[in-house]
């Protein structure tokens, strides 16, 4: 089963940026979708961004159009979300996920923090 490993979390002001990264360990991903999910505390995890692996085309929830970037590199088999004009709502942990088309289920990177101060 392919593994996910995000990096990149941290405390940033509003306003500012972070750019988080999530790498695979399997090399399988013609026809994936890679995403990222977040979990902000006392909430239920919610969809952030996702990239059809092969083609290339993107989706966004509507609270971060506009603000967020979700991109890969498919030689290094990873894949980045730059998030620009954060928000204090911005804060949660961010979740790497992947999982074939077709499938429902995700696998789940371990999670990063995002902190945005006001």
């Amino acid at each position: 089963q392919v593994q996910l490993v995000e990096s990149g979390g941290g405390l940033v002001q509003a306003g500012g940026s972070l750019r988080l990264s999530c790498a695979a360990s399997a090399r399988t991903f013609g026809q994936y979708v890679r995403g990222w999910f977040r979990q902000a505390s006392g909430k239920e995890r919610e969809f952030v961004a996702a990239i059809n692996w092969s083609g290339g085309s993107t989706n966004y929830a509507d609270s971060v159009k506009g603000r967020f970037t979700i991109s890969r590199d498919i030689a290094k088999n990873t894949v980045y979300l730059q998030m620009d004009s954060l928000k204090p709502e911005d804060t949660a942990v961010y979740y790497c996920a992947a999982r074939p088309l077709g499938v429902v289920g995700w696998t789940w990177g371990q999670g990063t923090q995002v902190t945005v101060s006001s």
